[in-house]
């Protein structure tokens, strides 16, 4: 039981993290009459290069910080806790994926705030179960489809208000899809049905032919010469 609750508050240590990170830049940029808009994404651009990596820590309004928060930190929390040995990876995958991404497909413009993180982790968290077959990895897919299944209409810009960045929602979809395909082979698997079973011994060499050399003296192997035959009536094993 301890074990499981500190795993779920390890699991919790870098979600809150980026949470207080994020929360103290918009307290910085409210506070000093800032903007950090310039660290986003402008796509194809020299100026939007840094971007890429810096775009997610930048929203523009408290209101937009605040629909990100909740979604941002339950899905982080998931990737650190179910998979917790590649999360640290698969998060900076996503993280670099979306903004470059979105540098490529972006329309002009400065793109900012964790929306495209929430998409790649939650394409992630999705894809992720449905390749593995892991019953409690299957679960948490369709509890992310549940949640936030909705979000792939602001993918696309027929259903994406104006002022809305589907390309970087798209982006952050596809990076944590390729994610999926290219860990799939680490972290937890599925576990194989048949690994608890017993392999029966291979008999040594030599059991056969000292069993013919028995049979040919005349003497059945484990009988004494001139015992009496006893058959041992009891109780047979049943196979569990």
């Amino acid at each position: 039981m301890k074990h499981d609750i500190r795993r779920i508050a390890l699991a919790a240590v870098i979600p809150l993290f980026l949470l207080f990170i994020l929360y103290l830049l918009k307290f910085l940029e409210v506070g000093m009459d800032w903007d950090f808009r310039r660290l986003g994404v402008y796509p194809m651009e020299q100026r939007g290069v840094f971007g890429i990596f810096a775009h997610p820590l930048v929203h523009g309004s408290w209101r937009h910080l605040l629909a990100n928060t909740l979604p941002l930190f339950f899905l982080s929390w998931c990737l650190f806790y179910f998979y917790r040995h590649i999360a640290s990876y698969i998060f900076f995958a996503i993280w670099i994926g979306c903004g470059a991404f979105t540098f490529l497909i972006g329309k002009p413009g400065w793109h900012i705030g964790a929306s495209g993180i929430i998409y790649g982790l939650a394409f992630f968290l999705f894809f992720s179960g449905i390749l593995r077959k892991h019953v409690p990895l299957i679960a948490i897919s369709l509890l992310v489809t549940f949640l936030y299944g909705g979000l792939v209409w602001n993918m696309f810009p027929f259903f994406a208000k104006e002022t809305t960045s589907w390309e970087g929602h798209l982006s952050g979809a596809i990076a944590g899809t390729i994610c999926s395909l290219a860990f799939m082979g680490y972290g937890p698997q599925r576990p194989d049905p048949f690994a608890d079973e017993e392999e029966t011994p291979d008999e040594e060499p030599g059991d056969e032919d000292s069993i013919e050399d028995s049979i040919e003296d005349g003497v059945e192997p484990g009988i004494e010469p001139g015992a009496e035959n006893e058959i041992s009536v009891g109780k047979t094993d049943q196979p569990s």
